[in-house]
C-alpha cells in the first residue's frame, strides 16, 4: 500500500518492450531497498528485481502495460516514485494500491495564481468533488467534475517534487480511483433487491 506522496523523481535509463512484457531500468538514489520490495512507479505497483548502485529494476506485465501508461515512457523520461508504506507512517496522502484503473487524457491546462489546475477527459462514475485521486501515484484533491471529465489544482510543492509539471495537452496519465468509492460500488451492485410479496408490503407499512 502507498500514501500518494512522491519521495522521488527518477530517469528512466531504460525500457525493453517485447511480446512477454517489459523491463524498467531507472536511476535514483533510494537508499534501505532490497530485490522483492514493492515500489510504485508512475502510481503503477511493481517489484524491485535488481539493484545495482543507483539502477534499479523491475518487470512489467502485459495486464499492467495495457492498462497504463508505462508502455509509452522512453529513455530520458521522468517517473514518480514512491516505496511502499509503513504502518508507523503519518498518512498524509490518502491510501493507495498501486492498482491502476484506467488512464485520462489532458484536456487542459491553466495556470491560476500560485497553483496550476489540470483537467483530464476521464469516467466520472466513481469520482466526486473534493474526493481524493491518484493520478501517476500522486495523492489529489478533485476540484471539479463533470460528465466525462474531472479537474485537479496542483500546489507549487507538488509541481515542483512530480512529473505532473511536465503534462501537456492530451498526454495520458495512470489514474486510480479512491479505493473506498470501489467498494461502495462494488456492495450497491451486489445488494440484491427485496422480491414483491405480499409479506414485504406488509413488512414495509402497506
Amino acid at each position: 500500500m502507498f500514501t500518494g506522496l512522491i519521495e522521488k523523481i527518477a530517469t528512466v535509463k531504460n525500457i525493453a518492450l517485447d511480446s512477454m512484457g517489459a523491463k524498467i531500468f531507472f536511476e535514483t538514489d533510494f537508499d534501505n531497498v532490497k530485490i522483492g520490495d514493492s515500489i510504485a512507479i508512475n502510481g503503477v505497483c511493481l517489484t524491485m528485481t535488481s539493484i545495482n548502485d543507483n539502477l534499479f529494476s523491475a518487470d512489467i506485465m502485459k495486464e499492467t502495460l495495457n492498462i497504463s501508461n508505462l508502455k509509452n515512457l522512453k529513455t530520458g523520461d521522468e517517473i514518480n516514485l514512491e516505496r511502499a508504506m509503513k504502518l508507523s507512517d503519518r498518512l498524509d496522502g490518502h491510501i493507495v494500491s498501486g492498482h491502476i484503473d484506467c488512464t485520462a487524457k489532458v484536456k487542459n491546462i491553466i495556470q491560476d495564481g500560485f497553483s496550476k489546475r489540470i483537467s483530464f477527459f476521464c469516467n466520472t462514475d466513481l469520482i466526486i468533488k473534493k474526493g481524493s485521486i491518484a493520478i501517476n501515484g500522486v495523492s489529489l484533491t478533485v476540484c471539479e467534475v463533470g460528465n466525462d471529465f474531472f479537474e485537479v489544482s496542483l500546489i507549487p510543492e507538488t509541481i515542483k517534487n512530480t512529473n505532473l509539471k511536465n503534462l501537456k495537452t492530451g498526454d495520458l496519465v495512470n489514474i486510480e480511483y479512491d479505493l473506498f468509492a470501489k467498494y461502495i460500488q462494488k456492495f450497491s451492485q451486489t445488494k440484491k433487491e427485496p422480491k414483491l410479496t405480499f409479506e414485504f408490503l406488509k413488512e414495509n407499512g402497506f
